[in-house]
């Protein structure tokens, strides 16, 4: 079976994801020394460009590594990736949007002052969503025991890199175990995030999520949930430590993510959660289609 189309620009030119388009010395590839950021469309928009786009400014700040285009630029590139990726494959649903920035290319070493200049590349895809049977039944997570998550004095987590083989080797070892999605924990012994989402539970009525300081990456949805969405649907919520020890004190659990928003974890390593229709989580789930609805309204001039 073809794999399916992904839609490709590569520093300003168009072409399928399958063909090459960064030299072999691209400093990405050699080391990982990159950033980048994902975006999703809501109803056709694509949300929280702002939010997204700061956060690109700093994980490029914190690696002293110049963005190649400025925002506005960059939006036209993204619109013109989306238009030719919906001409090609034919699809007018929501699509993912991934932005990697590198700092380029040069001679081999790891000195940045050998790099010629920073490159980009665009990817546009349909965007992943959960699946309904993910929606009703709740995922299962596994705690990592090999590896912890990366404290923030070494390679902060904060930082969107293109680093993430302590998230992948901590995904690996949770799904050989027969689980959907990883629990990591920082040197303290505390809950951090999933491999690629935010965590957050509910104990008494009130959203919990564990505070920046644990190592987290700030995610979008999270910080949206926190800022207002949560408040507005009548949910409290607290940023707070969390050890596994407590998870049999919490009623329920999700993950929070761009692509996916707030997805219900059914277990973690035996401890049971309340998945279903009358939960906090899916109370939240839907404020936070309504405010996605409203952005969309809101930006027109973000439809893609």
């Amino acid at each position: 079976m073809p794999a399916p189309f992904i839609q490709a620009n590569t520093n300003g030119r168009l072409h399928p994801a399958h063909e090459p388009s960064l030299s072999p010395l691209n400093r990405g590839f050699l080391y990982g020394d990159a950033i980048y950021e994902v975006w999703r469309t809501y109803h056709g928009v694509i949300f929280a460009w702002d939010e997204h786009w700061q956060r690109l400014q700093r994980s490029a700040e914190a690696l002293h590594l110049t963005l190649p285009q400025a925002q506005g630029p960059m939006l036209v590139e993204i619109k013109r990736t989306v238009l030719a990726f919906r001409a090609e494959a034919h699809f007018g649903g929501e699509v993912y949007i991934r932005l990697q920035v590198t700092r380029g290319g040069g001679a081999i070493g790891l000195d940045t002052a050998l790099a010629d200049r920073p490159d980009y590349v665009l990817l546009v895809q349909p965007c992943p969503l959960a699946s309904a049977e993910a929606l009703r039944k709740g995922l299962r997570l596994s705690i990592a025991t090999g590896l912890r998550r990366n404290p923030a004095e070494s390679l902060s987590p904060a930082w969107k890199t293109g680093n993430y083989l302590n998230n992948i080797l901590c995904l690996r070892e949770a799904r050989a175990r027969g689980a959907d999605e990883v629990v990591i924990l920082n040197l303290a012994g505390e809950v951090t995030e999933a491999a690629v989402s935010n965590i957050a539970f509910v104990r008494d009525g009130r959203l919990l999520t564990p505070p920046l300081s644990s190592g987290i990456l700030g995610g979008i949805t999270r910080a949206l949930l926190l800022e207002g969405i949560a408040a507005a649907a009548g949910v409290p919520t607290q940023e707070v430590a969390v050890r596994p020890g407590e998870f049999a004190t919490m009623s329920e659990c999700c993950l929070l993510s761009s692509t996916k928003d707030l997805t219900p974890v059914a277990e973690i390593d035996g401890t049971r959660f309340t998945v279903g229709p009358e939960t906090v989580t899916s109370r939240l789930k839907a404020a936070f289609a309504e405010y996605a609805r409203a952005y969309a309204t809101a930006h027109p001039e973000l439809k893609a």
